[in-house]
């Protein structure tokens, strides 16, 4: 079995978003499988010292007329927030809570949180918000809220994106496949090259 492609992400990240709605089915398609590792993308800018890309004089307001363009370019569903930036550690949190019991409801976990955040515009950081989001899938809402202030839980999350800073990791989203890291959504039709021919 090929080694899975590595998938780091905040909720945050209008461009992560949009990777989270192809990596699946790219991946699919050359027979590998995906990990998804939500970390915490603030801790990227206090190790690089840069600011947060919409808050650049210039290239912040290309880069919100950019993300826009991308997503009717790939066909996906999207609303900026009115609430930008945002806290995600609670959900991603639970993300880690839900791998460890169930990957494929992790899975989709993630994917109704980004969507409940890049197209319904919800506050994702409040957990009231992200019980709800659980509970549509079945998830214990109470156990949800119990399992995120576990000690264990916070520094599983913060291992994971110490980890992932450690493998070079400053934006999202950021893939390794087979070693290879490839920084943004844009990057996805160089990741199907390596994927069909192996490397390049």
């Amino acid at each position: 079995m090929p080694n899975p492609i590595e998938f780091y992400f905040d909720f945050s990240s209008p461009y992560a978003y949009l990777g989270s709605e192809m990596i699946d089915e790219l991946a699919a398609k050359y027979g590998r499988k995906v990990q998804w590792r939500p970390i915490m993308l603030g801790a990227t800018f206090q190790k690089t010292g840069l600011p947060l890309l919409v808050t650049i004089p210039l290239k912040g307001e290309y880069s919100k007329h950019d993300i826009i363009r991308s997503a009717r370019y790939y066909g996906i569903t999207f609303k900026f927030p009115a609430k930008f930036p945002l806290s995600t550690q609670t959900a991603a949190r639970a993300y880690y809570w839900l791998h460890g019991q169930d990957c494929a409801k992790a899975r989709a976990f993630s994917h109704s949180v980004f969507r409940a955040y890049w197209v319904d515009g919800r506050d994702i950081a409040d957990l009231a918000v992200v019980q709800k989001i659980a509970a549509g899938l079945g998830i214990d809402k109470n156990a949800l809220a119990e399992a995120v202030a576990k000690p264990e839980i916070k520094e599983r999350l913060k291992t994971e994106t110490d980890g992932a800073i450690a493998k070079g990791m400053f934006g999202a989203p950021y893939f390794i496949v087979d070693g290879e890291p490839f920084w943004g959504a844009d990057r996805l039709p160089q990741i199907e090259h390596w994927l069909k021919t192996g490397g390049f």
